[in-house]
């Protein structure tokens, strides 16, 4: 069973979700404005990325967003998730894989599924948590991308 987005759980509730769906985002149609901003902060400005007339005779047909740019939509995704009640403050800890499967056409949709694998306390009032993220695309059987993604979350006042 799928929580609402963005419920916060107690501690106990949110414990008893490992090894389940977490929750599935909205869609997020990723535009070729989106390509392109992503494209000038990385400096990277591949054809396929950028030049829908010169992308429109490669193997994908038109422009693709970068892995990366689809990688970074998780943290608008993860807002959507249910989160342990008072968490003051989560940040990135890593990844333990992440698989680009295919490619994101421009003017597609995603969203992610997340799978709660593990949480646990590290120290009195911090948590790690390794979540299996997968990013599908409307209409595509294979996803776009799969990652298991390693967060910190830290309870009460954080200075």
């Amino acid at each position: 069973m799928t929580l609402p987005s963005g419920k916060n759980l107690p501690l106990a509730e949110f414990q008893a979700l490992q090894g389940k769906e977490m929750g599935v985002s909205k869609w997020i149609t990723v535009t070729q404005d989106q390509i392109n901003q992503f494209a000038d902060c990385t400096d990277d400005h591949q054809f396929i990325h950028v030049d829908p007339e010169a992308a429109a005779k490669s193997p994908f047909g038109t422009t693709i967003a970068h892995g990366f740019l689809t990688l970074s939509l998780l943290s608008t995704m993860a807002y959507q998730m249910p989160s342990i009640q008072g968490v003051t403050m989560g940040v990135n800890y890593g990844f333990e894989k992440v698989r680009f499967v295919s490619p994101v056409k421009v003017n597609s949709k995603v969203r992610g599924r997340f799978v709660l694998d593990e949480v646990k306390e590290v120290r009195p009032g911090e948590f790690q948590t390794l979540v299996t993220v997968t990013v599908e695309i409307e209409g595509q059987e294979k996803p776009a991308l799969v990652a298991q993604w390693l967060g910190r979350r830290y309870m009460g006042e954080n200075k």
